[in-house]
């Protein structure tokens, strides 16, 4: 296909395009965002680390697999055994 030959109908393409993005775009409602006190970026900071949420830890306590315990586990779940 010819670019050059259907560059009108490529130009009017894109600008179908771009016209409906504009109404789409239009169509979102404007962010009711609102300016923050001085004071309250100053009250965040002063909260202790403490008053945060803890972290999740996972503790596992199960002894690692030895090479030949691992072969034979890969065995049994190729061959379709439970484990």
């Amino acid at each position: 296909m010819n670019i050059v030959k259907h560059m009108e109908a490529a130009f009017l393409v894109v600008l179908s395009v771009a016209g409906a993005a504009s109404v789409a775009v239009d169509a979102i409602p404007e962010a009711q965002a609102r300016v923050a006190p001085a004071g309250a970026a100053l009250v965040q900071a002063a909260q202790p680390a403490a008053a945060a949420v803890p972290m999740a830890v996972v503790h596992v306590s199960a002894k690692r697999m030895t090479a030949a315990e691992k072969q034979a586990s890969l065995a049994r779940e190729r061959a379709g055994q439970p484990i």
